[in-house]
């Protein structure tokens, strides 16, 4: 079974398109994504297919470099006039040798975990910086109405122990002379190219600030402590903490995460960024240790991670995210923390049987 012939998942890909949102913006229109194959792309893209069945009539351009790999994920759709794969590495400049107009771009390709960080440096960082310069130069090109950059809860850095969530303009401590600095400090720089664009290029820009995401679309190569429990856990084995666990982070589950970055593309304020989280899904790394633990019936085990791995860990220890400017625009999510994660493996489960 695939992932999109899940019932569960379909009802989460419903409940998005279903959402009270201004679904007129992209009628008839176009949509560019990179990353489409990755956790939160993949189910933006599935989500966009449903409105269409409804008539949307949005054409998407999905962006990856595996031919393969995106017929795999999208192969109920990807015969459909409008869903085209885009062979396309988003570190080189995009040749559109095509008659349609693009509409909206929206950049959610990056390496975003441990082992990528520590394996992959410069990937990350090119990839978050002249990856989103190439995008950015296309949608000037191309005139695009406007363009998203999915950046990240990691631009904030480390608490520096003054609040107790970080909103859209607080700004803590990242030790910048470091490997692992890479990723938070390109994730900067690609938003301070995105203001850039803005001012020098009039291009309509908005900044979806994703948290932890998490859910069914998640890659088996995935090394995030959370997919790594989450892996643990449908395969019947004990979880495993590699530190004490007292990271105190905020999570989300990827269907809302998913109809935040929505609402941020069809309502967010040109310029602006904004935090997708939500408190009822904030918890420190131990406690969600346990919490799947318990639900699948084993322990939670300790056990210290090998230096590579440890090497693509963040410094952070506290990092809750203030998601008021998001409500705002009319956001809430739907799944809690202990409800995402249980439903995400029920999921999981259903898929491997």
């Amino acid at each position: 079974m695939k992932v999109f012939e899940n019932l569960n998942y379909i009802d989460d890909v419903k409940y998005v398109a279903d959402l009270d949102l201004p679904w007129e913006k992209l009628q008839h229109k176009s949509i560019m994504i990179s990353g489409a194959t990755g956790l939160i792309g993949s189910m933006l893209i599935d989500v966009i297919m449903k409105k269409n069945l409804d008539g949307l009539n949005c054409t998407v351009y999905a962006l990856g470099r595996s031919k393969s790999r995106m017929k795999a994920r999208f192969e109920y759709c990807f015969e459909n006039s409008l869903f085209q794969f885009v062979e396309y590495d988003v570190n080189k400049k995009l040749i559109w040798n095509e008659m349609n107009q693009v509409d909206y771009v929206l950049h959610f390709a990056s390496n975003t975990h441990p082992l990528q960080y520590a394996t992959d440096p410069i990937g990350t960082i090119t990839t978050n910086i002249i990856g989103v310069q190439n995008l950015l130069d296309f949608s000037v090109e191309h005139n695009v109405t406007r363009f998203v950059f999915a950046s990240s809860n990691e631009v904030y850095g480390e608490n520096r122990g003054d609040v107790e969530k970080f909103n859209e303009e607080y700004c803590g401590y990242i030790n910048c002379n470091t490997m692992r600095a890479g990723y938070p400090e390109s994730k900067r720089c690609g938003e301070a190219l995105c203001q850039a664009y803005k001012a020098q290029k009039n291009l309509d820009i908005v900044i979806p600030r994703l948290t932890r995401s998490y859910g069914p679309t998640l890659l088996n190569t995935d090394t995030k402590a959370l997919s790594q429990f989450l892996h643990n856990g449908v395969a019947g084995e004990n979880i495993v903490l590699k530190s004490a666990g007292i990271q105190y982070y905020s999570y989300l589950y990827v269907m809302d995460s998913v109809s935040g970055a929505l609402t941020v593309l069809l309502k967010g304020k040109s310029g602006n960024a904004y935090n997708i989280a939500d408190a009822a899904s904030d918890i420190m790394l131990k406690d969600l240790a346990a919490i799947i633990a318990k639900y699948v019936g084993k322990k939670v085990v300790f056990e210290i991670p090998e230096d590579v791995e440890s090497a693509g860990y963040s410094r952070a220890t506290k990092a809750r995210l203030d998601a008021r400017k998001l409500q705002q625009l009319g956001w809430k999510a739907k799944y809690d923390i202990k409800t995402g994660v249980e439903r995400t493996i029920e999921i999981l489960r259903d898929i491997q049987r």
